[in-house]
This record gives C-alpha cells, sequence and structure tokens, in this order.
C-alpha cells in the first residue's frame, strides 16, 4: 500500500486504522482476483469447447457486463446521467475491447499454458516498466519476491509448452499490453463503478461493429451464450470495479505481481469445474508464487510503515 494513499488531509493516521486499510486493499484484491480466475475458467469452458465464436463471445461478454454495472450504478445513484459517458474518452474503452477480442481470438491457437504465460508476463513488462519509466524505484526485497512470483509461474506452465503459432503470440501479446494500460489508467478513475460502466458501454460499438464483419463464421450454443453472460456480468463487470476500487490502495508494482496469483487460482478452479489432477508441479508452484508475492507486499508495507513512523517535518521534505 502506497504512503500517499494512507496518509490523509489530517496527517498520518493512526496504526489500527493503517492495519484496517491494509486489510480492506487486500480483500478488494483477493476478490478481484478470484473474479479474473473465474473469468479465465469460463472462457476455457466456453471457447475450448467450440461452444461459441470468439467475436460472439467477446460481444456478449461485454453487452453483459455493461448492462450489469449500468443496474449497478443506477441502485447506487438513483440516476443515470448520460453526460458522464458521452463526455469521457474513448482510450479505456478502446483498451478494453483490444484485451477482451485479442485474448479470445489467441485462445483459439494457443493452449491455456502457453496463453496464461505469454498474457500476465506482457501484462507484467508493461506496468513495470510504465512504473520505471515514471522513476518508480523498486527495493531489492521487491526484486527478489517479483523474481520468485515470477519464476513459480514459469515453473507451473514449462512443461508441455512447444512454441507457440506467431499469429496466436502476437494476439496474446497486445492483450497483454492493453490489459496492462487499462489497469494503469484504472489507478486515476475517482469513481470506479461509473467508470468501468462507462468503459464496458463504449468498448460495445467496437465489439458489435467486429461480429458484424465476421457474421459468417459465428456459432453459437445455450451453453456458450451462458458462459459469455457469467463471463461480462459477474466475473468481468463486477471483478472489473473492484479492481478498480483495489488500485487505489496497491501500487503498480504490486498490481503487477498480484496478478500472477490469477493462473493458480484458475488452476485449482480447473481441479474443482473440470476435473483436473492436483499434481506436486502444481502444489510447489503455487507456495513459490505466494511466497513471491508476500515478499512484493511485506516489503512495501515496510517501506510505508517507516515513512508513516518519520516525524511530520521529515515527511514534508
Amino acid at each position: 500500500m502506497q504512503p500517499d494513499k494512507i496518509l490523509g488531509r489530517r496527517g498520518a493516521v493512526g496504526y489500527n486504522e493503517h492495519y484496517w486499510l491494509l486489510l480492506k486493499y487486500f480483500f478488494l484484491t483477493f476478490l478481484a482476483l478470484l473474479a479474473f480466475a473465474g473469468n479465465s475458467i469460463l472462457c476455457r469452458l466456453a471457447l475450448g469447447s467450440n461452444a461459441i465464436d470468439a467475436a460472439s463471445f467477446t460481444s456478449i461478454r461485454l453487452l453483459a457486463g455493461a448492462c450489469v454495472l449500468v443496474v449497478l450504478l443506477r441502485l447506487r445513484e438513483g440516476r443515470i446521467e448520460c453526460s458522464r459517458y458521452s463526455n469521457s474518452g474513448w482510450v479505456a474503452p478502446l483498451l478494453l475491447f483490444v484485451y477482451a477480442i485479442g485474448f479470445s481470438y489467441a485462445y483459439l491457437s494457443l493452449e491455456t499454458g502457453t496463453g496464461a504465460l505469454i498474457l500476465f508476463a506482457t501484462v507484467q513488462i508493461t506496468i513495470l516498466a510504465s512504473g520505471v519509466i515514471s522513476g518508480n524505484k523498486l527495493m531489492g526485497l521487491e526484486w527478489l519476491g517479483m523474481a520468485a512470483a515470477f519464476g513459480g509461474f514459469v515453473y507451473l506452465v514449462m512443461p508441455g509448452i512447444e512454441a507457440p503459432p506467431i499469429a496466436g503470440f502476437i494476439l496474446m501479446a497486445g492483450s497483454g499490453m492493453a490489459w496492462g494500460f487499462y489497469t494503469l489508467m484504472g489507478k486515476k478513475s475517482t469513481s470506479p463503478l461509473a467508470d468501468t460502466a462507462n468503459n464496458f458501454l463504449k468498448a460495445l460499438p467496437f465489439a458489435l461493429v467486429f461480429t458484424v464483419f465476421t457474421l459468417s463464421y459465428s456459432q453459437f450454443s445455450l451453453t456458450g451464450v451462458l458462459l459469455a453472460v457469467l463471463s461480462g456480468g459477474i466475473a468481468s463487470g463486477v471483478g472489473y470495479t473492484i479492481w478498480y476500487m483495489a488500485l487505489e490502495g496497491i501500487s503498480a508494482t504490486q498490481a503487477a505481481v498480484v496478478q500472477l496469483f490469477v493462473p493458480v487460482l484458475a488452476a485449482f478452479g480447473g481441479i474443482v469445474f473440470a476435473g483436473e489432477a492436483l499434481t506436486s508441479r502444481l502444489a510447489m508452484s503455487s507456495i513459490i508464487i505466494l511466497g513471491g508475492i508476500a515478499l512484493v507486499i511485506l516489503g512495501r508495507y515496510y517501506v510505508d510503515k517507516k515513512a508513516l513512523n518519520k516525524p511530520r517535518d521529515m515527511r514534508s521534505n
């Protein structure tokens, strides 16, 4: 958690309040990661079984997400202001569409482990590179934790990985870059629910136009449509809203590293929902990844605690 998120207008908060803030953002982050893992499982079930085509899945996913988010916004605020959406930008919605469509089409040619590795590695590189360029310095403990987490992820997906098709690699790498920049833009959000609803609504035209041009390749099934609705409405729409909220209290480095936890959650979800076997390699890689994430979070927490304990005059310098 970042010191500037904890230091309010009245100065540094007390230790107990700092503890509860840390617990709050940990809980929000964990919920968001659960949603992302659920989204991955739903996408695998739909696209892996050819229950629906990639373009239709993406359009239904975004439409369901937009509908759920507008309802949530209506329940919270009591009304919807169209000017809020018309006056906002188009960069974040475009990034959301690029991520969603690239993710769907990449999995038509990539194996699950290969695609996940390319996606999350690209997200890592995008976020970390942006942070370093903007002057963010990493502690040695953070570097160690990142190396351990990424090493555990590689250890998890390495068996059976072959050279991926170049088209699938490019699509998934583009999807990862889009998600990385989308995540960074989310840190600037002052109204997560409204901004996420706006992004989904504005991403719809891109998806619908794309779907029209691919109608000759479309295929539907009740199962595929249902999985797309669940993916968009619950795992994506609500999940992204929670992620926006979590981003208010974690650093860009932490946001990059904790997303490595998603493949682990998805893998265990596959055990429950797809009958996959629990292997010793999966268990060991999970321990390595979680250990690395803990190092990064605890390392940053140590720095934040030192900043909070500094005298006021030193903190203002």
